[in-house]
């Protein structure tokens, strides 16, 4: 197993654990297929493990699991506080004792705001007291390091990064993001800042692995230089040396093992050129399953009505290259769930984005397409929902 440096010299194994997706049995989490997959990868130098109050019943299961097996000191555990649940001060020290309790803990090694997409959100927070209840934290000791994970586009990402003094973020990363979310900007960004990054979806939930272009697949397969997809993708992420723990979210023995062969052989700046080629011939392939030719360079942007453009076209195209819910789940994520709405349906066709799209797109006539296919009833409710009861 390689290690990279956190801002404090912690060593973290650069393949984390993404605990989110234990194998079920039904509606309960297979605690003992968990226990054994886990523990293996423990054993073999994991040790940076990541899970969410929101995730139905895993922070329990990752408290049992540590228990059982004594090692809760040998590993780094990260949780998430959903704010977007809290509205008091005080409701901010009850999840966080509750997350404790489920744990099985008395400290969070690394505590994050979860799914912190805008400033605004942060403000409110802010007004709650957040500043000051992690400075109490952090004195304690009961939370040893403090960051966010993001959904939303570069410029939010680096402003947030700007507003408080973090000690890591999370972000959705990939060869197929490079310039969407957060992206190779966002990360170089947090870099020159010297704020370590974890990286969360590397297969995009295992799409880069299954739902490839036949043509990718055969690229892949002929290139005789990076075995199977997951390799690529993930000694893509790896060669940047601004990734300092990749999560994957193993749930059988093989992917434990073969994403621990891996990360025991990754370096930065050792992803060749022929591998780069490699890389944008399968961006192009998926390319062709796309709706909008939009690069993500954001010279549309801002739009005098807040849309989020390239994101709109980003979850607009992943809704046919991987599929409606991962489109549409992305497209909720990152313009309803946020204090601030972004979506298509706010444009008010004023063409100003037209006049600066290096590609010559048609915005104004692909926005309206987005949203009819996009904004679904679910997501009409979740924007009222946040709306009407400030849940950012």
């Amino acid at each position: 197993m390689k290690y990279r440096m956190d801002k404090y010299g912690n060593r973290l194994s650069i393949l984390g654990y993404g605990c989110m997706r234990f194998t079920k049995k039904g509606s309960e989490i297979d605690i003992d297929k968990a226990e054994e997959e886990l523990m293996y990868a423990i054993s073999h130098g994991v040790n940076y493990l990541d899970t969410a109050y929101v995730y139905p019943g895993n922070e329990e299961a990752v408290g049992t699991i540590l228990a059982r097996n004594g090692c809760r000191s040998d590993i780094y555990l990260a949780t998430k506080l959903p704010h977007y649940l809290i509205r008091s001060s005080a409701g901010i020290e009850k999840k966080f004792q509750e997350q404790l309790h489920r744990l099985q803990t008395d400290y969070i090694d690394y505590y994050l705001m979860h799914m912190l997409n805008d400033v605004k959100t942060w403000e409110k927070l802010v007004s709650l007291g957040i500043k000051e209840w992690i400075r109490d934290k952090k004195a304690s000791g009961q939370i040893r390091n403090i960051g966010f994970s993001y959904h939303g586009n570069t410029e939010n990402f680096k402003k947030l990064l700007d507003v408080y003094d973090w000690d890591f973020c999370q972000i959705q990363y990939n060869y197929l993001d490079e310039y969407s979310q957060a992206g190779r900007p966002g990360l170089e960004y947090a870099g020159e800042k010297g704020i370590p990054v974890i990286i969360m979806e590397p297969l995009r939930g295992g799409r880069l692995v299954n739902n490839l272009p036949q043509e990718a697949k055969r690229l892949i397969g002929q290139s005789g230089t990076s075995g199977t997809p997951a390799e690529l993708a993930f000694r893509w992420l790896w060669d940047q040396p601004q990734v300092t723990c990749v999560l994957s979210g193993m749930n059988s023995m093989e992917m434990v093992k073969e994403n621990l062969r891996l990360a025991d052989g990754a370096e930065a700046g050792s992803f060749t050129k022929q591998e780069q080629d490699l890389v944008e011939q399968i961006r192009q392939e998926i390319k062709k399953t796309m709706k909008v030719g939009c690069t993500g360079c954001g010279y549309c942007m801002p739009c005098p009505n807040r849309v989020d453009i390239p994101m709109t076209f980003h979850c607009y195209n992943v809704k046919y290259s991987e599929g409606k819910k991962s489109g549409t789940w992305e497209y909720i994520q990152s313009t309803a769930m946020r204090r601030e709405t972004t979506s298509a349906s706010q444009c008010i066709g004023c063409g100003k984005c037209e006049k600066h799209c290096p590609q010559g797109i048609l915005i104004r006539e692909k926005l309206k397409e987005a949203a009819r296919e996009l904004e679904t009833p679910k997501y009409k409710v979740i924007r009222w929902a946040v709306k009407t009861f400030r849940i950012y």
